[in-house]
């Protein structure tokens, strides 16, 4: 009688960085950028805005530090942009925990940490995109900016919107599926005017200057702006944008923890 060796066990390495990869990025992109609402939100309404605030107006060519107001508002919609694209990408996690999604992927080899990040690059992906479409519409319309300025605010604004991703992804495990979108909207909107980027913060009373400065969009209203008007303001607005980061970030690791907990 012959007895028939045991096969060696296959081995399973784990994926590079967690499973995170091109093509799921593409795919993940693709999801998004397939929604209506988010390519509204995320690229004409930020447009639509800054063509009715900016070009076109009395004051449109009035000089505002080293532009002009149209240039001073287009990066302002640019930001709002910004805000509204990484934060609806990070809330997708919302919508995609109540469909099934989220515990189809822990099936797969992607990583926790990797799906995380992943979430943050297409927020940030759609935040550029979001930020060109304004910079488009601003050179077309007349908006003046020193070429160093141009590139400054834009990297801020971009950058900057990472804050938001986070913020998004936070609520996005916190907030059920069918609020999610409909809360964020105008929590986005009364943070961007608190905030000081639809009114100047010095057209504003003292109380509302006093409280803006606690608000998340402070930091990053302000930072984005300094290559204008200049960086008088920026230890604080670093350290506003900084604080809010840590929180979101923070929120998020904790109820995405409590969220695999479950599973």
């Amino acid at each position: 009688m012959t007895t028939l060796a045991p096969t060696p066990a296959t081995q399973r390495t784990a994926p590079a960085l967690g499973g995170l990869n091109p093509t799921i990025l593409r795919i993940e992109l693709r999801r998004m950028l397939r929604n209506k609402r988010t390519v509204i939100f995320t690229f004409l309404l930020p447009v639509v805005f800054f063509l009715m605030f900016g070009p076109g107006q009395d004051y449109s060519d009035q000089r505002a530090g080293s532009g002009n107001l149209t240039a001073y508002i287009m990066v302002s919609m640019a930001v709002y942009g910004a805000m509204l694209a990484t934060t609806s990408g990070g809330a997708m996690v919302s919508v995609e925990r109540a469909a099934g999604w989220s515990r189809q992927l822990r099936l797969t080899p992607l990583q926790p940490v990797a799906y995380v990040a992943l979430k943050m690059l297409v927020a940030l992906t759609l935040g550029l995109g979001s930020v060109v479409s304004v910079y488009v519409a601003g050179a077309l319309r007349g908006a003046d900016l020193p070429a160093s300025a141009w590139i400054a605010t834009a990297l801020i604004a971009w950058i900057g919107s990472l804050a938001f991703a986070a913020f998004g992804l936070f609520m996005g495990y916190l907030l059920p599926s069918e609020n999610v979108m409909q809360v964020l909207g105008p929590v986005l909107a009364v943070l961007a005017f608190l905030g000081g980027l639809f009114v100047p913060l010095d057209q504003l009373s003292p109380v509302f200057q006093a409280l803006a400065k606690l608000t998340p969009m402070y930091g990053l209203n302000t930072l984005v702006h300094a290559p204008i008007v200049g960086w008088s303001d920026a230890a604080a607005a670093t350290l506003n944008l900084l604080a809010w980061s840590t929180v979101f970030v923070a929120g998020a690791a904790w109820r995405f923890r409590r969220d695999t907990a479950r599973v």
